[in-house]
């Protein structure tokens, strides 16, 4: 089996992990392996002397944990709706009853930045909700530019970088980001089951809100300070983690992780353009490749399933869009026969 779709190709040395016998998590061993855990995100995060929550739970349990017990303190939150991922940040805020005002983007388009800047000084929130990367479209947002404008306003900068997390450059730090999540399944390349909190720590002290009973800030913080969580943890999908921060940081750390997926993009969309697939994005990610292909977008996902065993990403919605994600082992010649096989259905 080949997949482009999140995870993509794990290796097999962390497959070969969840192949094992699972072993008990209370115990000095399993703390040591989560702090290092937590050592290793903090510097890839560019969150140097910050704080890390690691919730069993998808990226959906750390954007719900964020606006119970972070954003629900802030007064108005604002959120920038670019499309399934930014809409759930708005869907999130109206379930708990946090006020919220929504920009909305284009699918596929960028920001206007201008506009956002005027919604923010009349709307006056005290958060801003937002994706690094909105990965319906493929769309990259300038987070820098972002959370410029979220300190000129004195609005608290909440980042979602799921599917940019290892695939794009970001230091929380120098961005002056409160609050950053992602998880397992995306940049991490390992199984879903995970989820990460990134806290600033201009956020030590911080009186979070204790209206979750799982996703607790204080509860998992104070359990983290000894490699611990608060309840029975995904173990074997901790151990994937610690084994996959390691191995990036033996392969040159994040920037040759960047290096390898933006190469991988480039060349999928060299071969879009040549067989004549519309990426959407104005501004697209490495993180994957958003493309409008010349036929039924349904029928080559069944083809490449039934006949290739292998996975691309549909989008509800839009028939005939398609996404590949950099994310993986990707080779060149992969690639290629990726191309060739999608260029086979969307013409029968």
């Amino acid at each position: 089996m080949k997949t482009y779709a999140f995870p993509g190709i794990i290796e097999d040395r962390i497959l070969e992990i969840g192949a094992r016998q699972i072993p008990y998590m209370r115990t000095p061993e399993f703390s040591a392996v989560n702090k290092d855990s937590e050592r290793l995100l903090l510097d890839m995060a560019g969150c140097r002397e910050g704080r890390v929550i690691i919730y069993t739970g998808s990226g959906t349990g750390a954007m719900d944990a964020v606006v119970r017990c972070y954003a629900s303190t802030r007064g108005k939150a604002m959120v920038i709706d670019g499309g399934s991922f930014g809409h759930r940040w708005e869907e999130l805020c109206r379930y708990y009853d946090v006020p919220c005002a929504t920009m909305k983007v284009e699918f596929g388009k960028d920001v206007d930045y201008a506009a956002l800047e005027a919604m923010m000084e009349r709307e006056r929130p005290g958060v801003l909700l937002f994706q690094h990367h909105e990965t319906s479209s493929g769309q990259l947002f300038d987070v820098k530019r972002i959370c410029e404008m979220c300190r000129r306003h004195g609005v608290s900068p909440v980042v979602d970088i799921i599917s940019t997390f290892l695939a794009e450059p970001f230091d929380m730090d120098a961005l002056g980001a409160d609050i950053a999540i992602t998880s397992s399944q995306k940049g991490l390349n390992i199984p879903p089951g995970l989820s990460v909190v990134f806290l600033s720590e201009r956020l030590t002290g911080y009186d979070f809100a204790r209206t979750s009973y799982y996703f607790d800030f204080q509860d998992n913080l104070r359990n983290m300070e000894r490699g611990q969580t608060p309840f029975s943890p995904a173990t074997t999908i901790f151990l994937q983690l610690n084994e996959r921060l390691r191995m990036i940081e033996a392969e040159g750390g994040v920037e040759a992780n960047i290096a390898r997926v933006r190469e991988r993009a480039e060349m999928f969309r060299r071969l879009c353009r040549e067989y004549g697939w519309r990426v959407a994005a104005e501004n697209p990610s490495a993180a994957i490749t958003g493309f409008y292909v010349n036929g039924s977008g349904q029928k080559v996902v069944r083809g490449l399933i039934e006949k290739y065993d292998t996975f691309v990403m549909p989008s509800g919605g839009h028939e005939n869009f398609l996404r590949v994600s950099h994310m993986g082992l990707q080779t060149g010649d992969d690639l290629r026969e990726l191309a060739a096989g999608i260029h086979e259905f969307e013409t029968e």
